[in-house]
């Protein structure tokens, strides 16, 4: 049924207000995805009034339709799959994940591409910032000459400002001013924006405050989204859901229990799926315990632990507004609390439908299969990084010949800037707000990881001439050492948190785990024995720009080598040469002296 002709026939949602912000998000909202199959025949869709009571008037209905057997289908996948293969099955089968981009590039207030294309990225700009020194607060200036110079701001009469004295240098020309941008595109770019970060938005939801935005520019936005990225958007009275592709294998993006941040179990994916598909055509309000009845006739049990399974499933649904209870009914199972139900919102979920995929593996590649371009332009809106390693010999010659269009296009769509090096190109958020993950350098894991890929990088950075891989092998001895450095020197006097203090292995864990979802490494390929990580060239953004020492033994000061040449430098022995290996002396906080005897040749 056409959105416009449904929403036209909606009234006043029972137990809310006429703008739908109580008593159910998606009430009244079109069907916005196949994936599932449309209420029964002859149902009165939710929010509509039928004649009856008000529901809050009425006795809960029961459950006498039959679960979708397409999610079903899906839930015996998760149930099957192991963990990284159930992340990849939730973004292809469900494309709920938010895009995920680096902050602003080196240069301040740049827009485009910034010149630094035949550069690589172990060897370019940098946007590395150590801590600066506390400053002294500007004093005022006293007297005349702080009247002076206030009247000459206030009221300049030069090109300079102010009255120019003999020894005055002026004062440099300030930027030419930007062209002015229309309202509408501004806001186009802030429902665009909105939706790739947040695929499904609703008018009570937290983002309830664009939805009105996503509302006008409707149109604009649906023809837009489909013609670069191939997604659908759906935009119905008081939701919006853009249904996004999948990534392929190790897309990386996976769903994570509200409140704790721990990623899904294959048993709370199958749970989700099994509960979704019992609530597309549940009544508008049932107790809990037929809810969790319903749900356990539907499929068996799975093994591990199903009630947990089922409180995580509920509780990530209640955050997506598809449910809704009173009290604490959902955080204590209570069978007796009343759920509200919006199948409209419930049929939303799914992207798209695993009928015509064989298995799960099926489903992730059909999911991800698109045109070269299409792939291509996907991953530079979702991903922090493209590398040209990571792309087929199409898809990287489709780049390398759009990448300046694709540039400002993207700038144009979503305000991201293009920064393009040898080995790829990264799309980056100068407002440093479109990412699913913490800001860069915001708590306890997320310091540790951008002091460890420094860290990385200064060790294991190709050299000036030497071949500049878009990614290298990282030594596991040289991540403990260096983590037990770095824990050392800052984790107390930075008030770092203790649990990670106290167990370096999930410091570890955590930390490398951050670094892969941000792009910086990656894990080995399938099959390399032992499995390790690798350490990738965009992660040199996060370090010190190299320090390009001129040639050994060509300054006044060399001496001659044994064939009468000229010669290397003799060096000092060095006794202050940390132990990257143990836990025992502190980083020492200039990274690139290492880097100096390396290219020096200077011996450990």
């Amino acid at each position: 049924m056409d959105q416009q002709e449904y929403a036209a026939g909606t009234v006043r949602v029972p137990g809310g207000t006429s703008d739908g912000r109580t008593g159910g998000a998606g009430r009244g909202a079109t069907d916005a995805c196949v994936a599932v199959r449309g209420g029964r025949p002859g149902a009165a869709p939710a929010g509509r009034s039928t004649g009856a009571a008000p529901l809050s008037r009425q006795e809960p209905a029961g459950l006498d339709a039959t679960p979708d057997p397409g999610l079903l289908r899906l839930a015996g996948w998760f149930a099957a799959a192991g963990d990284e293969g159930a992340h990849d099955l939730f973004a292809a089968a469900f494309g709920l994940y938010g895009a995920r981009h680096f902050g602003a590039r080196h240069t301040a207030g740049a827009t485009g591409p910034d010149g630094c294309e035949d550069v690589s990225w172990w060897h370019g700009p940098s946007v590395h910032a150590p801590a600066a020194p506390a400053g002294r607060e500007a004093r005022p200036l006293p007297g005349l000459r702080r009247a002076r110079r206030t009247g000459e701001a206030a009221a300049p009469d030069t090109a300079a400002g102010g009255r120019r004295g003999r020894h005055r240098r002026p004062e440099p020309a300030g930027a030419p001013a930007a062209p002015q941008e229309s309202p509408a595109a501004a806001e186009r770019r802030i429902a665009a924006r909105l939706l790739l970060a947040h695929p499904l938005v609703t008018a009570a939801g937290p983002h309830g405050d664009g939805f009105p935005l996503i509302r006008r520019h409707r149109d604009w936005l649906t023809e837009r989204f489909a013609a670069l990225l191939g997604y659908r958007l759906v935009v119905g009275p008081w939701h919006a859901r853009l249904c996004k592709a999948g990534l392929g294998p190790g897309g990386d993006r996976r769903l994570e229990r509200p409140g704790t941040g721990t990623p899904f179990t294959p048993g709370e994916y199958a749970q989700l799926a099994v509960v979704l598909s019992v609530l597309v055509d549940a009544p508008e309000q049932l107790p809990l315990g037929q809810l969790v009845a319903a749900v356990r006739a539907a499929a068996p049990v799975p093994a591990g632990h199903p009630e947990a399974d089922l409180a995580a499933a509920l509780a990530v649904l209640t955050e997506w507004q598809v449910l809704s209870a009173t009290g604490s009914g959902l955080d204590t199972l209570d069978p007796t609390a009343l759920l509200t139900v919006d199948r409209e919102l419930a049929r939303a979920v799914p992207a798209g439908p695993p009928a015509l995929a064989a298995c799960a593996e099926d489903l992730v590649r059909r999911a991800a299969d698109a045109l070269p371009g299409t792939v291509v332009r996907r991953r530079l809106a979702e991903t922090p990084v493209v590398l040209l390693d990571d792309l087929t010999p199409e898809q990287r010659s489709w780049l390398l010949e759009h990448r300046h269009a694709e540039a400002e296009t993207f700038a144009g769509f979503l305000g991201l800037d293009a920064e393009i090096r040898t080995e790829g190109v990264a799309l980056l958020d100068p407002a440093d707000e479109l990412t699913d993950l913490v800001p860069a350098g915001a708590g306890t894991l997320a310091r540790a990881a951008l002091l460890l890929v420094e860290h990385l990088v200064e060790e294991l950075r190709p050299l000036p001439g030497e071949p500049a891989a878009g990614a290298v092998p990282i030594p596991d001895a040289l991540i403990d050492g260096a983590l037990g450095d770095i824990a050392d020197e800052y984790g107390l006097r930075a008030g770092w948190r203790r649990d990670y203090l106290a167990d370096r292995t999930a410091l570890r864990r955590d930390a490398l785990d951050l670094l892969a979802r941000m792009g910086l490494i990656s894990r080995t390929p399938r099959g390399t024995y032992p499995p390790g990580w690798l350490l990738r060239a965009p992660a040199a953004r996060y370090a010190p720009e190299a320090e390009l020492l001129p040639a050994p033994g060509t300054g006044r000061h060399s001496r001659p080598d044994r064939d009468g040449g000229p010669g290397r430098a003799e060096a000092p022995e060095r006794t202050d040469r940390p132990h990257r290996q143990g836990h025992g002396e502190p980083l020492i906080p200039a990274p690139s002296r290492s880097r100096s005897e390396r290219q020096q040749g200077l011996p450990a």
